[in-house]
């Protein structure tokens, strides 16, 4: 078990005084048997009221509404979180499902709805085509090739850390041949809604003490990866971006159909055009004992 210690700080500044629409915050972890938070708290600046409520998704969705003028926004969340997942996790695929291609049953197929349907058009069907490749034959054993699928990610496509807003689409990932972890996880989620999987986006932290895997290195930064609902498994965590399996290292805060639907802290304002003058994002995930020692 590790106890981990996040801070997660978003600032804007404004030149002029400006009018701050609610904002929607996402930065509760998300509680299951293998993460389990001990303390959460939301501060802004300049002081507002936080709703809260759960979103179709069952994730921890805070409003903050302001109520007077500010050229700055900041959103501090700190939280202390306990880890309980195995680092080598044994997944008890359901006998109709170990071989693929498989069916699920018809109330699996039904609740699962648009988590099966890829989000980006592939009218020349390249995408399926590419994920197609990994497919050893019939008959192949469905958990390695959801493994082959994730760690041929990287085998195509190389990480770079991009500060920009926005993900790629998964043919313009493929093209370009580089991308960050959203992006990996967005092409792995559609690849294996293309092969007739249950898929879904996961935003949340990365945990690596080592600074080892890609986005651990990048201070600021969320990280992202995907889950595929397997019968009888249930829902299992691929990281593309570093070839993992299981989430022993991983924080989850939500999990949604598209990757825009787990964006942190998003808003508006009303002011001046030209009023913005820019964000910045800063995250931290260490070892609550390490802190506590210092």
């Amino acid at each position: 078990m590790s106890t981990v210690r996040i801070r997660h700080l978003t600032s804007y500044s404004y030149d002029r005084l400006v009018s701050l629409s609610p904002h929607r915050l996402m930065l509760r972890p998300r509680e299951s048997r293998d993460v389990r938070v001990k303390t959460s708290s939301i501060e802004t600046s300049p002081s507002a009221t936080l709703t809260w409520a759960s979103d179709v998704f069952g994730n921890a969705v805070a409003t903050a509404s302001f109520f007077q003028l500010t050229d700055r926004l900041i959103v501090t969340s700190d939280c202390e979180v306990e880890l309980n997942a195995a680092p080598w996790p044994i997944f008890t695929i359901a006998p109709s499902a170990t071989s693929y291609p498989f069916l699920h049953s018809a109330d699996e197929w039904q609740d699962l709805g648009t988590l099966t349907v890829p989000s980006y058009a592939d009218p020349n069907r390249r995408l399926q085509r590419w994920a197609s490749a990994f497919v050893a034959g019939p008959g192949t054993d469905t958990l390695s090739l959801l493994k082959d699928l994730s760690v041929g990610i990287t085998g195509w496509i190389a990480y770079q850390s991009r500060d920009e807003e926005g993900t790629l689409a998964p043919l313009q990932t493929i093209d370009r041949g580089w991308g960050t972890c959203r992006d990996f996880a967005v092409l792995f989620v559609d690849a294996a809604r293309s092969l007739g999987f249950g898929a879904r986006l996961v935003s949340g932290y990365l945990y690596s003490p080592d600074t080892e895997q890609a986005a651990s290195i990048s201070s600021g930064s969320t990280h992202a990866w995907a889950e595929v609902y397997v019968p009888g498994a249930g829902w299992i965590t691929f990281d593309p971006t570093n070839r993992s399996v299981g989430g022993f290292n991983l924080i989850p805060v939500a999990v949604a159909r598209d990757i825009a639907q787990v964006v942190p802290v998003s808003g508006s304002f009303v002011g001046m055009p030209g009023s913005f003058n820019g964000m910045r994002v800063d995250v931290s995930v260490s070892s609550a004992l390490a802190d506590t020692s210092a």
